[in-house]
């Protein structure tokens, strides 16, 4: 398994999102069930708007599935996102320090 991080960017139309949101939610609250997803969140700063969403999945190609089948993505709710390969490693379990 390796964990992928992938950073979404909203546009405007945030009461779109959130009538999506309960899908949305419920879509990576499914995979988090699987432990595919420890960790995901929308930016709370005032920044460019977005989130973050960390995949613990088998290979790139299963994590560009995911998100194609987020219910904001399918809903053109997510103009931009990028994902790239995260070999994060602290205090997350299986992931200790390096030596």
């Amino acid at each position: 398994m390796s964990l992928y991080a992938v950073h979404y960017t909203y546009d405007e139309r945030a009461d779109e999102r959130a009538a999506r949101r309960p899908e949305h939610l419920a879509h990576f609250r499914s995979l988090a069930d699987a432990g595919k997803v420890p960790v995901i969140g929308r930016y709370g700063d005032s920044l460019e708007p977005g989130a973050l969403i960390v995949l613990d999945v088998d290979s790139l190609a299963e994590a560009e599935d995911i998100v194609a089948h987020d219910p904001y993505v399918l809903a053109g709710l997510v103009p931009a996102h990028a994902i790239r390969e995260w070999p994060a490693f602290g205090a997350w379990p299986g992931r200790d320090f390096p030596a």
